[in-house]
């Protein structure tokens, strides 16, 4: 099934490069190199990928310029796999519409089983509304979006009406990290102020309700000073 997708590397670093060419041969993807920002644009139009692992330190061009270009016509999945560890550099990047963001350095389960929840959600906005609709279930935790319910164990759990946008938020991008400043204008509109002290405050609450122990969460996962990931759902 692997062969029908199309991964477009654009990367310089011919070490870093090759390994994530042999990672993506060995489950049978199909790999479009680029050493450069513009062979990358180019390949991007002409080959349409399914998908963009994308390095932002590339000689003739900054990646966030990249992403941006791409995002004028495009949807496609973009992975970042950058050395830039800053938080500023992660939100620039994601604001900017990268779907995700790798750290170097990464190993390849890792690289795997993001690109998987990067195409899973893409194919999941392609489908249409049943998909997305769909229960989210993770670990015993269970999400009906329809029915406005959240349950873990078979145990019905109370949140209010904030506390359920959040968390049907976050589990319908489930794998994916969702900025503060999205979820902040999704939930209390795009003219509420931009503090993050609400949202950190409903978060603890939901923690609280959803976590067999909130110290150590298991569903909800903190990206320190960009936003927040939800695990990925159990495996149909």
């Amino acid at each position: 099934m692997n062969k029908m997708i199309k991964i477009l590397v654009i990367e310089d670093e011919k070490n870093i490069r090759n390994f994530i060419i042999s990672v993506l041969n060995a489950q049978q993807y199909q790999v479009i190199p680029a050493v450069t920002g513009r062979e990358g644009l180019s390949q991007a139009t002409s080959q349409c990928p399914n998908l963009i692992l994308l390095d932002l330190g590339l000689p003739d061009m900054d990646g966030m310029e990249i992403i941006t270009k791409i995002r004028e016509w495009s949807s496609t999945p973009i992975i970042v796999i950058s050395a830039r560890i800053q938080e500023d550099d992660k939100v620039l990047a994601l604001d900017a519409g990268a779907d995700d963001y790798i750290t170097k350095p990464f190993g390849n389960s890792e690289l795997l089983a993001r690109i998987r929840t990067a195409l899973r959600h893409s194919n999941r906005l392609h489908i249409g509304g049943a998909i997305v609709n769909r229960p989210y279930r993770c670990g015993g935790l269970l999400i009906d979006f329809e029915k406005h319910q959240v349950t873990r164990d078979g145990q019905e759990i109370h949140l209010t009406q904030n506390e359920f946008k959040i968390v049907s938020l976050l589990a319908k991008n489930c794998g994916r990290v969702l900025l503060y400043d999205h979820l902040i204008e999704h939930i209390w509109g795009p003219y509420s102020e931009n503090d993050n002290t609400i949202l950190r405050v409903n978060m603890a609450n939901i923690r609280r309700k959803l976590e067999p122990n909130p110290a150590e969460p298991i569903y909800i996962f903190t990206e320190i000073g960009v936003g927040y990931r939800m695990a990925e759902e159990d495996p149909i």
